[in-house]
């Protein structure tokens, strides 16, 4: 707690600082050039004579020349020896290589590209199962079953009967009747060299690989298109990792990635993205990338973790410390150092962040210095005196229409740049009713309009205040 209480009386420290800076070694204030009259509880509001403050029971401030670096009230300056107290800390500006570092976690499966389907080609009878079980290793052409099928016997006795006959068409129809019936190739050049009739058939695995399923028990019958065994190859594994929609677009097939199994402590394996899933999870809002590793020692088993790492390099942007942007929630901000002690808030469109930078897409130049260390303090100061940022211009893809909050008021004075109203709340702006002063768009606005006239207002909010964009007279009701 009095650690708290220190860092609170250093900031407010600071900030006097800041606001009693400008006022030391200042000329006599009737030898000062005055830029305009502003609200210290509105500063972004700018009037060109003295007076009462529209907004709140009190006077006019004005605003000197000599308090700003230039006159268009977008440039503060702070004393050097302030600057150096406060222990503010500038970094430049640069332009650089964007690398995107992913860190996700991931799950091995089967690849499901090398998954063989055995089924039964002809109805028949299990006569014996080999000593196998579910998630068994097995060899390619190792015995899984035997069958017996009593439709092939009666083809193989007709291609018997028809081969000592010396009809080559006959015994070519004789080969395709087995052909159709179902019988695979291998057994019928083993009957054709052998010229005995085989009785039974030994289901084999076609593929190296795990045993995923095996439908088949001694006696049972099976029927024609029956699954009996399914077998996955475990050759290459894929690992399935769930990435932040977010952050998927940097990402395509063919990226290499960096894995890391708690299972084999010490070791990273090297993998490459298949493909990147086409739909997202309503739930956790992450897409599932797949990413292919070999597996030649068969030590990767479907079902372990793994840390997974992508990187990808993108093009050279322009980069800016993460540290020294300000978020006001609506727009992105920087407080840029110039000579002389001279500071300017700039607005900024910020596109990725990489590790400790973010990419500037426009609103800096390289070489110039921002603020990295006590900006916050300059931007309070910078509202206080009503310095504004010139905002940064949207991109042509994306246009977007001003939003007008309306209500409904009585005008109480018409001036040159300025439209007094008596008005009612802002609903839209969680803003109760009061008598102040709007600038308006476009001064034809004001036609036929006269002071104690009802009207109707649309308003846009921006950083430098309400301006009036629409307004209609509301005729008097009977």
């Amino acid at each position: 707690m009095k650690n708290l209480f220190a860092k609170m009386f250093v900031l407010l420290a600071a900030s006097c600082l800041l606001t009693l800076a400008p006022a030391l070694a200042q000329p006599a204030e009737e030898d000062r050039e005055v830029l305009y009259w502003y609200d210290p509880m509105y500063p972004q509001q700018r009037f060109e004579k003295p007076g009462p403050s529209p907004f709140m029971d009190m006077d006019l401030v004005p605003r000197y020349a000599d308090n700003d670096a230039g006159s268009d009230g977008t440039v503060m300056r702070i004393d050097p020896g302030i600057v150096q107290n406060l222990g503010m800390r500038l970094a430049a500006v640069s332009r650089g290589p964007v690398s995107i570092t992913i860190e996700a976690t991931g799950q091995l499966t089967f690849n499901q590209r090398n998954l063989a389907v055995v089924q039964a080609r002809s109805a028949g009878f299990v006569e014996r199962v080999y000593a196998l079980a579910e998630q068994d290793q097995v060899a390619q052409g190792a015995p899984l079953a035997d069958l017996l099928v009593p439709q092939w016997s009666a083809v193989q006795e007709e291609y018997l009967s028809l081969r000592g006959l010396g009809e080559p068409e006959l015994l070519a129809a004789a080969r395709q009747r087995m052909r159709l019936a179902g019988m695979p190739d291998t057994l019928i050049r083993q009957l054709e060299r052998s010229g005995r009739a085989q009785t039974l058939w030994t289901l084999r695995s076609p593929i190296d690989g795990v045993l995923l399923d095996l439908e088949v028990q001694q006696g049972m019958t099976i029927a024609a298109g029956a699954t009996l065994a399914r077998i996955n190859g475990i050759d290459t594994v894929w690992l399935v990792v769930e990435v932040p929609e977010a952050q998927i677009a940097g990402l395509a097939p063919g990226q290499t990635v960096l894995a890391r199994l708690p299972a084999f402590p010490g070791e990273s394996l090297d993998g490459t993205i298949e493909a990147v899933l086409p739909q997202a999870s309503r739930d956790s809002r992450t897409v599932q990338v797949r990413i292919v590793l070999d597996n030649d020692k068969q030590q990767l088993r479907p079902g372990m973790t793994a840390d997974v790492t992508l990187s990808r390099q993108e093009a050279v942007a322009l980069l800016v410390p993460t540290e020294a942007l300000i978020r006001t929630g609506r727009r992105t901000l920087v407080m840029v150092a110039e000579e002389a002690g001279r500071f300017r808030p700039v607005e900024v469109r910020i596109g990725r962040e990489t590790e400790d930078k973010t990419v500037v897409l426009e609103g800096l130049q390289e070489g110039q210095q921002v603020v990295a260390s006590g900006q916050f303090l300059l931007d309070s100061e910078a509202s206080l005196r009503g310095l504004t940022a010139a905002p940064v211009d949207m991109p042509m893809s994306m246009p977007q229409a001003p939003v007008l909050h309306p209500s409904e008021g009585t005008i109480v004075g018409i001036e040159e740049d300025m439209i007094f109203l008596d008005h009612g709340p802002f609903p839209t702006l969680n803003m109760p009713g009061m008598t102040m002063g709007f600038p308006f768009a476009d001064p034809a606005l004001l036609k036929g309009l006269e002071e104690n006239d009802r009207v109707r207002v649309g308003v846009r909010e921006s950083d430098e205040g309400l301006t009036i964009e629409t307004i209609e007279k509301v005729e008097a009701q009977p």
